[in-house]
């Protein structure tokens, strides 16, 4: 298919990005981050499920990788999915699929922002043990139709050698005033549940992701900063760095499970792949306060 995978470089001054997901929030970023590198970029105006306007986008740019930032996570949040499966399978799967097929046949690779949430702890992931599923697993977690969808296109994407799947948890970014970002959802909550999870910092690993372009790196990874960070770790970081005021209050799982409609997933990755790769990768802790607490601290109210 002509497409260079796994490593081969290419010279920098000869990328050109196209990015879909302009409205959401890594879409975003992504654009600020080209425009930081001097890399031009063009946002995609095709529907994903329109394999004739994704064909007309990428003839248009003339790209040498396509990024997908798009999709349906729901709104407020992936309860959404549960009452409107027909949408959340056009966005999350045929249109994955479509823009991942129409990539393919013009040789060029795709970095998708997927999802780690398709993994729960089990037996032989027991919390707290340090043992994270791997990029080969298994997913085993369909609580929620969001992650069911997630799974099932993560699945049918490891027949296209020209993807890039990287698994996002939890995404947090030094932007606390953005109601998607993670630090910001559990600050709002009346309560919060406490459990150690991977999560990935968006401020860290998104120029990450545009190397991985730059490297043509394809396959399945990880995309979570390695180890993990429990809600009330998070929340006593708030406390210490931005309000010294800040309270809240904890409940169970089973307490949570009134409040909501879908279950949702807890769990660590193992991000072995990924530190091989980018040995200066930091910790999911060091990298909360270098780039999310330490940035705020004097710009906040305390």
């Amino acid at each position: 298919m002509g497409v260079m995978t796994n490593g081969a470089t290419g010279e920098a001054s000869g990328l050109k990005f196209l990015i879909y997901g302009r409205t959401g929030w890594i879409g975003g970023v992504l654009g600020r981050l080209c425009e930081a590198q001097g890399i031009p970029y063009a946002y995609g105006a095709g529907r994903l499920e329109n394999r004739s306007q994704l064909e007309a986008d990428i003839a248009a740019a003339g790209p040498t990788h396509v990024f997908n930032a798009a999709g349906v996570t729901g709104r407020p949040n992936v309860d959404w999915c549960e009452t409107h499966q027909v949408e959340t399978i056009r966005a999350n799967v045929v249109g994955t699929l479509t823009l991942a097929d129409v990539c393919r046949e013009r040789g060029l690779v795709l970095i998708n922002y997927a999802t780690g949430c398709i993994f729960e702890y089990d037996d032989a992931h027991p919390l707290g043990s340090g043992v994270g599923f791997k990029e080969e697993d298994i997913p085993n977690f369909t609580g929620s139709f969001y992650s069911k969808t997630k799974a099932m296109v993560e699945e049918l994407l490891k027949n296209y050698e020209n993807v890039c799947t990287l698994r996002v948890r939890m995404p947090i970014s030094s932007d606390l005033s953005n109601p998607r970002n993670f630090i910001t959802k559990i600050t709002r909550y009346e309560k919060v549940v406490d459990i150690p999870n991977s999560m990935t910092i968006l401020d860290e690993l998104l120029p990450i992701s545009i190397e991985m372009a730059k490297r043509n790196l394809t396959g399945i990874w990880n995309f979570t900063n390695p180890g993990v960070v429990s809600h009330n770790e998070i929340l006593e970081m708030y406390r210490d760095y931005i309000d010294p005021n800040f309270t809240w209050k904890n409940f169970s799982l089973e307490e949570q499970a009134k409040v909501i409609v879908a279950p949702r997933s807890n769990n660590e990755l193992d991000t072995t792949q990924l530190k091989n790769e980018f040995p200066e990768l930091l910790s999911i802790k060091e990298s909360l306060i270098k780039y999310v607490f330490k940035p705020n601290q004097n710009t906040s109210a305390a």
